[in-house]
């Protein structure tokens, strides 16, 4: 596996990003970890004190202003990216006839339009340096249009549909960009808020009859982050224990 990269992922402080940023530290990469509360992150860094690979910023990755605080950063922090993993994601439930305009503008600025952002952002440091890797998270909701989330099935549809074409843009710079697509995944905050029954449909459903738990989504990003993967790119990588085949 390789080490020694600079590894910027956003959501960092969730389910999912915490785990991402405990396996590339232990790899022996830098991690600058991106989250939208400053307090979650103090929090959760303090085990991390001691390794002076992690980085940690706050920020709301839907506006303008802190992804270029982002990006300045990790500019003078590290000064290069070796690997773009947008992870940070939103997903609440509302019906499209209860759904308000506001409603449907924040789920897309941020699991959408925050990724186009960071990575627009980003870009510069990896075409610089004439390689990189883009990992964007979906969404496996995208396949079977998961009622009551229009809103994030269609920001998640926008993001296979963005990194396609990236991956066209970009990948005479040595640039990859791949997306992965989760089932459920089973972190703390979905155990506290969704009903055991779903999670025993999604085990129903799956040909690997158990949850999805977060650290079976670092071997997929590992292997989209590693030279293994150098001749993938505008792929989508479903990771959802066999809910849906392709």
């Amino acid at each position: 596996m390789n080490s020694n990269r600079v590894v910027v992922i956003t959501g960092a402080a969730g389910g999912v990003g915490s785990v991402l940023v405990e396996r590339f530290l232990a790899n022996g990469d830098a991690v600058i970890a991106a989250d939208a509360s400053e307090d979650v992150l103090a929090a959760w860094r303090e085990r991390w004190d001691a390794d002076a690979r992690l980085f940690t910023i706050a920020g709301d990755i839907s506006t303008d202003e802190d992804v270029a605080r982002l990006a300045e950063f990790t500019r003078t922090s590290t000064g290069r990216v070796d690997v773009l993993i947008n992870a940070a994601g939103f997903f609440p439930f509302a019906r499209v006839e209860d759904m308000s305009a506001a409603q449907w503008r924040r789920i897309i600025d941020v699991n959408l339009t925050g990724t186009f952002l960071v990575t627009q952002a980003l870009l510069p440091l990896m075409k610089e340096q004439g390689s990189g890797r883009i990992i964007n998270y979906g969404s496996g909701s995208v396949f079977d249009g998961t009622a009551g989330q229009a809103h994030y099935v269609a920001a998640k549809a926008g993001v296979v549909g963005f990194s396609r074409s990236l991956a066209r843009e970009i990948g005479g710079y040595g640039i990859t960009v791949n997306v992965i697509t989760p089932g459920l995944t089973v972190t703390k905050a979905v155990r506290d808020s969704f009903p055991e029954s779903i999670l025993q449909a999604q085990r129903d459903a799956r040909a690997l009859k158990r949850d999805e738990t977060p650290e079976d989504l670092v071997g997929p990003t590992f292997f989209l982050a590693s030279e293994d993967s150098a001749f993938i790119t505008g792929q989508t990588l479903n990771v959802d224990g066999g809910a849906y085949m392709y």
